[in-house]
């Protein structure tokens, strides 16, 4: 089913590691909201999701920097995409330093049944190097809050691999993470952006990234203890307690159709049987408010460029490629080469045995980016 995406782009201050499209000014926001209800007016008069939508994340950004009058007003646009038959997960992320439990049971009130929080580490010299807003003492006691507003479902952000960070530290952050009992965990490497504060500091020398093999080592320590705890890692990044998988995130990696509203937001579009398209709104704050359904870097994708996205979206998730959706929906098989490497990378235990499925095994998920890539080249 498809779904919506609302990027809200007003950041408290810039995180280190942050490439997203963001502001710190807050005198536009009741401007943004307005114009996102011209956007979401718009859209729901196409008539373009006839049976209806799954999903509504609010990204950013930072969506907990809204006010409750935005929010209301929001939700009170919203209001003809969420009389759809269907039930809807609809996620907010939040920092743990806007949350509040009136906060939190108001963003209950209006129909928000899961969070998206980023703690990213509790490891103080950490949240300092990436500029976090918050301190770890507020992510606990952010988290206790959730807990005790007894939301449907909530996920927390870990980030690891970073510069200098030895597996001590990074056992005792996974410790304290697990203490939690969080229903869904997303787990993410550090990565350093070039736009970013990390990226220059790597430009002009002063910054040496993680080893890969370190970071590697780290992934699967992570891995290890998350599934001893009961969790299940059903995409490269993501884990979760049985039911808590994050449905939003899941039609992105089933190759979905999703409208990105707000500056700087993605789209894809898939009629099946006919021509996807991809495009993004003008990452620009003022420019969108101007008109709120410009659209900028269009992109048609072919079945043969689907089919790419497909495997590289695919294999980074536990279930994998299904070898029959491949034929029925691309209308694409796996030829003989792209079969012979499989059973290469499955002797090097990349791959878990071929049955419906094509999927990579734990190890060959350090890998995945450039398996897919080696596949889709064939």
């Amino acid at each position: 089913m498809p779904g919506i995406y609302i990027h809200v782009p007003f950041c408290r201050q810039a995180c280190s590691y942050c490439d997203f499209y963001f502001v710190t000014k807050t005198d536009l926001i009741q401007d943004f909201t307005n114009a996102l209800g011209n956007e979401i007016a718009f859209w729901f008069k196409q008539d373009v999701f006839p049976n209806g939508i799954s999903t509504i994340y609010f990204g950013g950004g930072t969506p907990s920097r809204l006010g409750k009058k935005h929010w209301l007003q929001i939700f009170e646009d919203l209001k003809p995409f969420l009389d759809s038959k269907n039930s809807i997960e609809i996620t907010v992320e939040v920092n743990p330093d806007d949350v509040s439990e009136d906060y939190l049971l108001f963003l209950k009130s209006i129909g928000v049944n899961r969070l998206s929080m980023g703690v990213q580490t509790f490891d103080s010299n950490l949240l300092m190097f990436m500029n976090r807003a918050h301190t770890s003492e507020q992510a606990e006691n952010a988290i206790q809050l959730i807990k005790k507003c007894n939301f449907d479902s909530y996920t927390v952000d870990l980030i690891y691999g970073n510069p200098g960070q030895t597996m001590e530290e990074l056992a005792l952050d996974v410790k304290t993470f697990l203490s939690f009992d969080p229903p869904h965990i997303s787990a993410y490497s550090l990565t350093i952006e070039p736009r970013t504060r990390l990226g220059k500091a790597f430009e002009n020398g002063k910054l040496e990234p993680a080893e890969d093999d370190l970071v590697a080592e780290q992934m699967l320590f992570i891995q290890d203890e998350f599934e001893k705890a009961g969790y299940t890692r059903y995409e490269v990044s993501n884990y979760a307690k049985l039911g808590h998988e994050s449905k939003h995130n899941s039609a992105y990696w089933k190759h979905e159709t999703y409208l990105g509203f707000g500056p700087g937001a993605h789209s894809f579009f898939w009629n099946e049987n006919k021509i996807a398209q991809r495009w993004q709104h003008p990452a620009d704050l003022k420019k969108w408010i101007e008109n709120p359904t410009e659209k900028t870097d269009i992109s048609q994708l072919n079945f043969r460029e689907l089919v790419e996205e497909r495997f590289l979206i695919g294999l980074r998730t536990k279930a994998g490629i299904d070898i029959q959706e491949l034929a029925n929906r691309y209308g694409f098989a796996l030829s003989e080469k792209h079969l012979s490497l499989i059973k290469t990378f499955q002797k090097q235990g990349l791959f878990e045995e071929m049955d419906s499925h094509v999927r990579l095994s734990p190890k060959g998920f350090l890998l995945a980016d450039r398996i897919a890539l080696e596949l889709i080249s064939v």
